[in-house]
């Protein structure tokens, strides 16, 4: 395949579309900082967050995340505003009337929308995972909300081995204690064992041990008979670690693309139920920087003739058309997550069905 050489027409065209964008996400993120400080300040002078920790430790990994999450709306709203402008100008009648088609046009929007699409994905795998760690971090620390929300599920339910399933409450990660701890085998749907430990019940992160004073087994033979056994000393191992314990949806945040695909992996052989929420996470990381080129296609489909009502009605159908795209995919990521529909598939469906609609405008 050849490549168009870079002309004067493709610069004119790349500087419009990235310095729209550039601009645009620059100057609601600066709206944003200033309105999420101002809701903020109270915590941070109550909690004595010093300068450093703010800026540095909050909001330096705050704007990447803000600038990654609304990436593929302010790239479809720069395609509209700026290329409606040249429609109104008359200046795309200009270009196609001096033999350039349309497909040749559409060069330097994609090139452009790859420029984005790459900075979205860098961002997605490798920088975002590391500053919602450091959100968090910082959130638990010096904000009421997040000091008062637990970290931990009162009623945590894991899946460690087919078949074999913990149950544990009251779970403390300051101290590793929890007030009860069940963990049951079942065959073909039918409890077989059982283990249960409660009042002081210990975790060590390091060993994965789990100890306590005394605890409870229960066993059932071939004729269904229960055996009952009231023991000391529990000491045993599940393959489970302090990680996991916590909110399965808030840890996949804080890994990187890697560390995910190793976690899925791990989870899948554990026969996890929470595997479905895992993999959203990791196709939503590919899927939606794609959509930048979904969104630029479109943009320009839609913005590319002049028509009465000018750049403000290309920019209202075009904000209508991205928010909708937004919420479909919300919806495809949460039918993923009940299993309606395999995660792959949903997850990339908002981006097949609008990239139909984009190629037909």
């Amino acid at each position: 395949m050849k490549f168009p050489g870079f002309k004067i027409l493709d610069r004119y065209i790349v500087k419009k579309f990235l310095g729209t964008y550039f601009f645009a996400i620059s100057l609601i993120i600066l709206i944003v900082v200033i309105f999420d400080a101002a809701e903020k300040m109270d915590d941070f002078i109550e909690y004595k967050a010093s300068l450093n920790d703010i800026v540095f430790s909050y909001y330096l990994n705050f704007i990447p995340f803000f600038v990654n999450q609304f990436s593929a709306l302010f790239t479809f709203i720069a395609v509209i505003f700026f290329t409606s402008k040249m429609a109104y100008q008359t200046e795309i009648i200009a270009i196609l009337a001096g033999g350039v088609s349309f497909q040749r046009m559409l060069w330097p929007y994609f090139l452009s929308a790859t420029v984005i699409t790459a900075l979205s994905l860098y961002l997605n795998l490798f920088v975002i995972p590391v500053s919602n760690q450091h959100i968090q971090d910082f959130e638990m620390q010096f904000t009421r909300k997040a000091r008062r929300s637990a970290t931990y599920d009162q009623h945590i339910f894991r899946q460690i081995t087919p078949g074999t399933f913990v149950y544990i409450r009251g779970f403390n990660g300051k101290t590793g204690t929890a007030s009860y701890f069940a963990l049951e085998t079942y065959d073909n749907g039918a409890l077989v064992a059982s283990l249960e430990a409660g009042g002081r019940v210990r975790f060590d992160s390091t060993s994965t041990r789990w100890t306590a004073p005394n605890y409870i087994r229960r066993t059932f033979d071939e004729s269904n008979q229960e055996h009952f056994e009231k023991l000391e000393h529990l000491d045993t191992i599940i393959n489970l670690t302090s990680q996991e314990l916590g909110n399965i949806e808030n840890l996949v945040k804080t890994m990187d693309y890697y560390e995910l695909k190793q976690f899925v992996r791990q989870q899948r052989i554990k026969g996890s139920d929470m595997i479905n929420v895992i993999e959203v996470e990791k196709y939503s990381r590919w899927a939606y920087p794609m959509a930048s080129f979904v969104l630029t296609l479109m943009g320009v489909s839609l913005s590319s003739r002049k028509v009465r009502g000018g750049t403000g009605l290309h920019i209202g159908v075009g904000i209508a058309l991205c928010f909708t795209y937004i919420l479909f995919m919300k919806f495809a990521e949460e039918f993923a997550k009940g299993e309606v529909l395999p995660p792959a598939l949903s997850v990339w469906s908002p981006n097949i069905i609008f990239a139909v609609i984009a190629v037909y405008l």
